[in-house]
């Protein structure tokens, strides 16, 4: 099977210039990658590529690649949320983005912490990497922010629902 992932341009430029990714995914799943416009799998094993293109996906919605191996457990799935559903113009995206991300992070380590996920704010997505039940509680806090919450009535919620 072969599969295609196309990724931003400056996210492929940080993928050529990142060193032993392909012998750590070698590790894990016998498919063969390469890297031009886009992002080429192939491989014999359909699961193995779909899982592959999984983690090239998560790369290319802002997550460094050690945290995309977290993808590598089945267990772990990406979410991604588009900003432009809930923004009318591109500057309510910018402001949404920077309510995600909070003062100096913030409200974005919250989240992670929180939920226990990874969080990624690129372009005009939001990202969430982690098991489904966490992803469900970051999911909903940064959808309230998104649509319009103030920052303490997340942070109630988030406590409210701390993952142990």
């Amino acid at each position: 099977m072969i599969a295609h992932v196309v990724i931003p341009e400056d996210r492929i430029k940080k993928l050529r210039h990142e060193k032993g990714w392909d012998v750590e995914l070698g590790r894990f799943f016998d498919v063969s990658v390469a890297i031009a416009e886009d992002v080429v799998i192939e491989g014999e094993d359909v699961v193995q590529v779909l899982n592959v293109k999984e983690i090239y996906k998560a790369f290319g919605r802002g997550f460094d690649f050690s945290e995309c191996m977290d993808l590598v457990d089945d267990e772990y799935l990406l979410l991604v949320i588009n900003i432009k559903d809930f923004a009318g113009s591109g500057k309510r995206e910018t402001v949404m983005k920077g309510r995600i991300i909070g003062e100096m992070g913030g409200m974005k380590k919250q989240i992670e912490k929180s939920a226990q996920v990874k969080v990624a704010v690129y372009g005009k997505t939001v990202s969430i990497i982690g098991r489904p039940e966490n992803i469900l509680v970051a999911e909903e806090a940064i959808k309230m922010i998104l649509f319009g919450s103030k920052h303490n009535k997340v942070y109630r919620f988030l406590a409210e629902h701390k993952v142990v």
